[in-house]
């Protein structure tokens, strides 16, 4: 099997190398490349085509944010992890909305960030109760509540799609997902892609996101 391609992007060389250092470690994953901003991170993951960037949000020239939503824009394969010092949640919901499948501290133990590197690459990584949370509190704050075409998009999900909906929101993964429901991981994933094509989402994350946004992820009620 090929490794995940990675690239890591920070303006701190310091950093860079750290991170460099404890993926080298990994037999399942190799860093392609080094950018020190969002302009030379544009320009390496049009020539590298890596599989998941590590983007630190605050760099000059061209910060994080703004950099995933043009990779995304010109790459949509890559996934892409945002790393940050400080924890806010109006820059959660900016990386959510620029098109981030991850958020992580840069405090974090190296662990659990190749668990989500690893769970991002898969498109399995799940998002946290006190993410979901903050996405929550942050649609409350800013009011927003989905408009009457987000609703009918979301009219088109199956009940076993809103049950899975729920789960996501709660944090489960795959796994725990496909066990509460009696189903394969296969399945899970077969409606996690139609759920993101009938909600119009590039990825997990925009879709609790939506979900939390519409009020959904609570199973109609059964036809008579």
């Amino acid at each position: 099997m090929e490794p995940i391609k990675v690239l890591l992007v920070d303006d701190h060389a310091l950093f860079r190398k750290g991170v460099a250092s404890a993926l080298a470690l990994q037999r399942d994953i190799e860093v392609v490349g080094e950018a020190a901003n969002g302009e030379e991170a544009l320009a390496k993951a049009r020539e590298l085509m890596p599989d998941v960037i590590l983007m630190d949000i605050s760099m000059p020239v061209c910060n994080g944010l703004e950099a995933t939503r043009r990779i995304k824009a010109e790459v949509p394969h890559v996934r892409i992890i945002i790393l940050t010092v400080a924890e806010e949640d109006k820059s959660l919901f900016e990386a959510i909305k620029s098109g981030a499948h991850g958020y992580l501290l840069k405090t974090i133990e190296p662990r659990p960030l190749l668990e989500t590197l690893r769970g991002v690459f898969k498109g399995e990584a799940p998002i946290s109760r006190v993410t979901a949370s903050k996405i929550l509190g942050e649609f409350a704050r800013q009011g927003q509540r989905a408009t009457p075409e987000e609703a009918s998009l979301a009219g088109r999900l199956s009940p076993r799609e809103h049950e899975i909906l729920e789960l996501l929101t709660k944090g489960a993964t795959n796994k725990e997902i496909a066990a509460a429901l009696c189903i394969s991981n296969h399945t899970v994933k077969n409606h996690l892609q139609n759920i993101m094509e009938k909600l119009h989402t590039q990825n997990r994350v925009q879709v609790v996101a939506y979900a939390l946004q519409a009020g959904l992820g609570k199973k109609p009620p059964t036809e008579s």
